[in-house]
């Protein structure tokens, strides 16, 4: 048994640093040490960004959670692996997928280094494949409480009701208090550790389950941000005129309100608002941890890792969700604070959550793993090393990519067809010019960082909530 009921064990290994790794589920950027945006409170982000290093232009490699969080997990990309979609924990790696079927997942290999691993709440697209931890605190089915009545937005568009997915997608104040939320119970799990003591240098999983939708917390949460107070994002109407038919495909949203819905409705700022709520509750519950943490043996000897799985648009480009290839969807917070690193440090340049494997690894002392597709952050935390040259890559589907650089984004669909965007004139990403022969050389930069490889879609892997990813399947792995 790792580890012991006293807080006093002699065997405390103090050599390898331990690792709290927490996931927070559609968490975008207007926290308060990146955009604060709308008057956002969150003291506890803030907190954690003074402890170490915030990278304030991290994207994911799918704008998805389950192909997100696989990506992070296994250190490689999605076109490598052709997880695009959903995939059932237990069947990320497995012999049917000749990418992932020996690959180590990042807590195991901290495991096989000497570490003893734990995990609760959402990591992986559920919560963690059979055996990943040593100790597993699970998770709680959905994404409640929920009250008895609910609106729930349930639109299908072109999809067909019972083939085709609907989302738990609505807002308001529920339950009374915070020790109903699972998150609350899942943070209760941590603290208790925290408190034991180990032989070994410990890996700690803390998944988040809010900000995901239904964008429910208690009264408090909202009280904290009045409506007459909440910005709206920059929006524009007809903002999706010059968007490739396949673009406009994967945006086929109904399964969300739409910004026209919400304007119409009066809707817009209720649902920022609940957004902003649901942000302020994680950054409570974070705080719960760091002052765990701090009051634990283990406050100088451990390096905490905190990212989401990707943005979230809160009526950006017409809708209220993340899949997209757009800036608002691909960008999350990416914080990083422990023993040795710098304190109160930004980075502005574009760096990739697939970096986040091979980092820590590099920030623990443990060998490189060379399976990793991703590049250690540690020679730019420390020394700024190539902070210019950096790019990100996110990929929704197969052959459909974007790549950000600084100062550029550029979208790739599967038929060709082509988006461009000079953030410095056009930071809102409203008007397309991968036409103008101005950015000609910008674009064949961009054009030459997309994969080389993009692997058909794995078996087991599906998206159902939009048809174009169902047909997109089922074409392309039958080769018509």
């Amino acid at each position: 048994m790792s580890s012991c009921n006293s807080k006093n064990d002699e065997n405390v290994n103090p050599q390898k640093p331990n690792v709290l790794f927490i996931a927070v589920d559609d968490l975008n950027n207007w926290i308060s040490p990146i955009d604060n945006y709308s008057n956002t409170k969150t003291p506890n982000f803030d907190r954690l960004a003074k402890m170490g290093v915030t990278f304030t232009n991290a994207h994911v490699q799918a704008p998805l959670c389950g192909p997100s969080r696989a990506s992070i997990m296994t250190g490689l990309r999605p076109s490598t692996t052709g997880i695009y979609g959903m995939t059932p924990d237990n069947q990320i790696r497995r012999e049917g997928n000749s990418a992932t079927k020996d690959i180590k997942f990042l807590p195991e290999y901290f495991e096989d280094n000497g570490y003893h691993t734990m995990g609760i709440g959402k990591l992986f697209h559920i919560h963690a494949p059979d055996s990943v931890f040593n100790e597993s605190g699970g998770r709680v089915k959905g994404f409640g409480p929920y009250p008895e009545k609910r609106f729930v937005w349930d639109g299908f568009g072109n999809g067909i009701k019972g083939t085709h997915g609907r989302t738990s997608t609505d807002w308001g104040a529920f339950p009374e208090n915070d020790t109903l939320m699972p998150d609350h119970q899942s943070v209760d799990w941590v603290v208790e550790r925290l408190k034991r003591a180990y032989d070994k240098p410990f890996f700690m999983g803390l998944g988040f389950l809010r900000v995901h939708v239904p964008l429910y917390v208690p009264q408090k949460w909202f009280d904290m941000h009045p409506l007459e107070g909440i910005e709206t994002p920059p929006y524009l109407a007809d903002d999706l005129k010059d968007i490739p038919l396949v673009g406009m495909q994967i945006n086929d949203l109904p399964m969300m309100p739409s910004t026209e819905w919400a304007k119409k409705n009066g809707e817009w700022k209720k649902i920022i608002q609940a957004y902003l709520a649901c942000m302020s509750y994680v950054d409570y519950e974070l705080g719960r941890v760091l002052d765990a943490l701090e009051s634990s043996h283990y406050n100088e000897n451990t390096i905490i890792v905190l990212w989401s799985d990707h943005g979230y648009r809160l009526g950006e480009k017409g809708t209220f969700a993340k899949h997209a290839l757009w800036e608002t969807a691909t960008k999350a917070p990416l914080m990083f604070a422990g023993p040795n690193l710098p304190k109160e440090k930004t980075i502005n340049t574009p760096v990739e959550m697939l970096s986040i494997y091979p980092t820590l690894l590099e920030l623990s002392g443990l060998p490189a793993y060379n399976r990793n597709e991703g590049n250690s952050l540690v020679p730019m935390i420390h020394r700024d090393e190539g902070i210019n040259e950096t790019y990100a890559i996110t990929t929704f589907g197969m052959k459909n990519h974007a790549v950000k650089t600084n100062g550029y984004r550029y979208i790739q669909y599967e038929d060709g067809t082509e988006e461009f965007y000079d953030h410095d004139v056009d930071p809102n990403e409203w008007f397309n010019r991968a036409d103008s022969y101005k950015y000609t050389s910008e674009i064949n930069n961009m054009k030459a960082l997309l994969p080389q490889k993009n692997a058909k879609w794995d078996e087991k892997s599906k998206y159902t909530f939009q048809p174009y990813f169902v047909e997109q399947k089922a074409r392309t792995n039958d080769g018509r």
